[in-house]
């Protein structure tokens, strides 16, 4: 029986990259969008439902449509840049909300929500970002970076609190500067060699605990 994966934020980018990623190794893939991704339709044999992260109506029924320990791992994949000034000094109220709650708060919902989905020894898995590191941070998109230290934040939360007793493991993942919307066409690596690194790293997680790491398996400095 093949393994069984979630990954919440797939219309595009990196998202939908582990979905053709995961598919292609043969595991049952279960894939959300906000909007119709026609590309993520087109994509293969992959369950497609319809999340938004800052929704929990969305994403609750997915308990009832799988049923508890019917997943192996989950991956939370919502994120956007934030209002573009990304000036702590020019932020409105309204700028705040609606990164934190995307990027932080929102995510972090959807992981609690579904920790009952995964079998034990599972792993549940948030998209996060280097410029989430407090140890390797130089300031500047301070909108971003802010978001992500609190998605860290909650995950870490997460595996201490809900995850540890089931054995789940919790990571944040890094996924490179790669070659998407958000990253540009000068980020350095493709999003098909990201996702490849992702999926090696989930493959093999699982195990209570918490980890911050990148693509590549690497330990990266809270």
């Amino acid at each position: 029986m093949s393994k069984k994966i979630l990954i919440v934020g797939a219309s595009r980018g990196i998202g939908l990259g582990l979905a053709k990623e995961f598919a292609s190794r043969g595991w049952g893939v279960v894939a959300s969008e906000r909007t119709r991704s026609d590309e993520l339709h087109g994509a293969g044999e992959i369950d497609i439902v319809t999340v938004d992260v800052t929704e929990p109506d969305s994403y609750l029924g997915l308990k009832n449509k799988f049923g508890e320990g019917s997943l192996d791992a989950i991956i939370v994949n919502a994120g956007i840049t934030g209002a573009s000034h990304q000036s702590a000094e020019q932020a409105t109220d309204e700028e705040i909300a609606h990164v934190m709650q995307t990027n932080a708060y929102g995510p972090a919902r959807v992981g609690k929500a579904l920790l009952p989905m995964l079998k034990a020894g599972g792993t549940l898995a948030f998209m996060s970002s280097l410029m989430g590191s407090i140890a390797d941070s130089s300031g500047g998109y301070e909108f971003y970076r802010v978001s992500k230290v609190s998605l860290n934040m909650l995950a870490k939360g997460i595996a201490e609190q809900q995850a540890k007793e089931r054995d789940v493991e919790v990571l944040s993942l890094h996924p490179g500067w790669v070659q998407t919307d958000m990253g540009g066409p000068n980020a350095k690596i493709t999003v098909e060699e990201s996702c490849k690194g992702l999926a090696d790293v989930v493959e093999k997680a699982g195990g209570a605990g918490y980890r911050f790491v990148n693509y590549k398996g690497e330990q990266i400095p809270f």
